[in-house]
């Protein structure tokens, strides 16, 4: 039980993802905003739909991990 909720918690984040970051692209604020919003409107406080953050850690710890990798990439202004 405990895989298959972590597996609805992945599928949560990727959706989440897949409409933020362009939306917010199509703003001009860049892609790590999106992915910030889309980690806030799923947590806890916000919707709810992730409400085990202890569940999910170790799949946070690799996305910040992934998160530094792209703001590495992110050109210079």
């Amino acid at each position: 039980m405990h895989t298959e909720n972590l597996l609805v918690s992945v599928l949560y984040f990727l959706i989440a993802a897949v409409i933020a970051v362009p939306l917010f692209k199509r703003f001009g604020l860049g892609s790590i905003l999106g992915y910030l919003f889309a980690g806030l409107i799923l947590g806890p406080q916000a919707t709810g739909l992730v409400d085990d953050p202890e569940a999910v850690l170790h799949f946070a710890e690799y996305g910040v991990i992934l998160l530094l990798f792209i703001i590495g990439l992110e050109p210079a202004p």
